[in-house]
Formats: structure tokens, C-alpha cells, sequence
């Protein structure tokens, strides 16, 4: 594919991810905030498609567009109720949040300028091959320099955590 159809094509699925991610942020309902992030999420398998990463975007549309996403909708029909909004937050947190904003994009466009990856010559880049399950499968589970069992183990326990927060959390308003 031509590095300007690449650029086009992963500067509108870039684009596409901060506006959704913004309204995911925004919005009042906790409800429509879970569909944005869903889409969020199916817009980053999108970005994986785009690479030629076709393994990792079927993961990533499977687990976490798909049981992620319905583990928090499924948490937010547990905690709240019928109609409830979200409250309004305080002023200060929409200044933290402009400065986190502005010091990611400055580290984000740092890197970029540090970096030389956009028109290099990666056949990933250009769609020539496709990593091997048997290199992801290994990457994923071993435990050398740059592979990643111990994060795929932590990230198992804070979902467990999460859920079982959820369900102490639906517990405790049934009691009351």
C-alpha cells in the first residue's frame, strides 16, 4: 500500500480513537460511556488489522471489546440505578485533567519527533508478512527480556480484584 494511504488510513482510525475516547470521558451516562470505550476498543483492533497483525485484532475484538466490555456493563447494571446520571465533577479535576493532557501530548509528540518509524522501510508497515503464532505465543508467555507473563498474570489478578469489587460493591446496596 502507498505511505500516504497508511498515513490517511491510521490518522483517521487515530483520530476516530481520541474523539470516541473523549466522549467515553464525557458523557453522563455510564451506559453510553461503556459503548464508546467498546468502540474505542474495536477501532484499536482496527490499528491491528491496519499492521497486518491479524491474530492480535481478533484478541482484542474478542476479549476485550467483547468480555471486557461486558464485564463492565454487567458491573454498571449491578452498582447503579435505573436512570442514574453521573455527578458533575469539581473544577479542579477538569484542570488536572487539561494538564494530563498536555504533558501526554507534549511526551507523544517528543517521541515522534525523536523517531524516525513513520516512512521507514518496515514490512509490517507495508503489509509483506505477518508474525507467526508461534512467536506471539511465546512472546505472550515467556519469561525472558521483552516478553510478557508477568503483566498477562498482574492484569489477571486486578480483573479479579475488579469483579470482585463490583460484587462487594452490588452486595453492600442490596443490605441497606
Amino acid at each position: 500500500m502507498n505511505p500516504i494511504v497508511n498515513l490517511i488510513l491510521f490518522s483517521i482510525l487515530g483520530l476516530a480513537m481520541l474523539l470516541l475516547s473523549v466522549f467515553a470521558i464525557t458523557t453522563k451516562s455510564l451506559l453510553r460511556s461503556a459503548t464508546y470505550l467498546l468502540l474505542v476498543l474495536i477501532c484499536t483492533a482496527g490499528i491491528y488489522l491496519f499492521l497486518n497483525y491479524h491474530f492480535l485484532a481478533a484478541v482484542q475484538v474478542s476479549v476485550y471489546a467483547g468480555g471486557v466490555v461486558i464485564l463492565f456493563v454487567f458491573a454498571i447494571f449491578l452498582t447503579t440505578k435505573k436512570d442514574e446520571a453521573l455527578l458533575p465533577h469539581e473544577k479542579k479535576r477538569y484542570l488536572y485533567a487539561a494538564l494530563m493532557i498536555l504533558f501526554g501530548t507534549g511526551v507523544t509528540f517528543f517521541m515522534l519527533w525523536k523517531s524516525k518509524f513513520l516512512f521507514s522501510n518496515n514490512t509490517v508497515v507495508f503489509g509483506d508478512e505477518q508474525l507467526s503464532m508461534q512467536l506471539i505465543g511465546q512472546t505472550l508467555m515467556g519469561t525472558e527480556k521483552y516478553q510478557y507473563l508477568l503483566p498477562f498474570e498482574v492484569l489477571s489478578v486486578m480483573l479479579l480484584a475488579c469483579i470482585i469489587g463490583g460484587i462487594l460493591i452490588a452486595r453492600k446496596d442490596k443490605e441497606l
